[in-house]
């Protein structure tokens, strides 16, 4: 097995929501602030390969959409995500899967490509993840999160013939036996986290639980959570887990760090050394 980071680019949102009740003055200090309260973040996806799957986790926010939505959301830097499977020696038709941590559209949204007035899926030869109750919550949102689930993202992932469920069961394997999955449901309902034994070490694909090295503080919640109170409950656990387990913690959304392991501290919890994966 091979693991490979893939940038997608780098795109912001608002300081305020994603660190939801901690003060501008402590947030501030971890991801300045633009002088219209951006912090930028990464789209960092992840490839892994084996002797026969190309499993491709998330897809980042792609380019479909029109300049009103990007003049919220700011894509930019100069990493793609056909760019970066290419620096690997990969394009998208050969991925195999494509698994989905959840539908929102900063994950999912490089799944679907647009040509003229038709969607379809950018990845020709690959199998699309989501899992059931996750599916029915974003096919169906609520008024609070509707506008992070587009139905031009999700909807043709299943007129593709090609979307199949995962399984929500606790450390369930669906590709091979060094590769289960964690479920949260702070941030949404049945997010999935990958979990991957990899070159001696556990690997976890942080998702929303923990977009960032930032967000190791059990109150630093994002406002985007549904349930941050679920959420808070989800890190204390998964944290302690990490610690003892001597975890590795990729982040998706972290504009600097891609991964840490973790130490405690007098003051719980933090990053104990930074790294990028390939340097396993």
């Amino acid at each position: 097995m091979k693991l490979y980071s893939i940038n997608a680019g780098l795109f912001k949102l608002d300081g305020g929501a994603m660190f939801g009740v901690v003060p501008k003055s402590i947030w501030n200090k971890l991801n300045a602030a633009d002088e219209n309260n951006m912090c930028t973040w990464a789209l960092r996806c992840l490839l892994i390969e084996t002797d026969d799957k190309r499993i491709l986790i998330d897809t980042g926010m792609g380019n479909k959409q029109d300049a009103k939505f990007f003049g919220h959301y700011y894509l930019h830097g100069n990493d793609t995500l056909e760019g970066s499977l290419a620096k690997h020696g990969f394009t998208k038709d050969d991925i195999t899967d494509v698994f989905h941590t959840h539908l929102h559209f900063d994950h999912c949204g490089g799944t679907i490509v647009r040509d003229g007035e038709q969607l379809s899926s950018a990845f020709k030869n690959a199998t699309l993840w989501s899992n059931e109750p996750h599916w029915s919550w974003a096919t169906k949102p609520n008024d609070r999160e509707k506008a992070s689930f587009l139905k031009e993202n999700i909807l043709p992932m299943q007129e593709s013939g090609r979307l199949q469920f995962a399984p929500v069961e606790e450390n369930v394997s669906i590709f091979n036996e060094d590769i289960t999955l964690k479920f949260a449901y702070g941030h949404t309902d049945a997010m999935m986290l990958p979990i991957i034994k990899y070159k001696g070490r556990t690997i976890v694909y942080m998702a929303d639980l923990l977009p960032s090295a930032a967000h190791l503080p059990l109150p630093y919640v994002m406002s985007y959570d549904m349930f941050p109170l679920k959420t808070l409950g989800e890190k204390k656990g998964f944290l302690q887990e990490a610690l003892e387990n001597d975890y590795v913690l990729f982040f998706e959304h972290d504009a600097n760090i891609e991964c840490c392991t973790l130490k405690m501290t007098d003051k719980g919890i933090r990053v104990k050394e930074t790294f990028e994966l390939e340097d396993l």
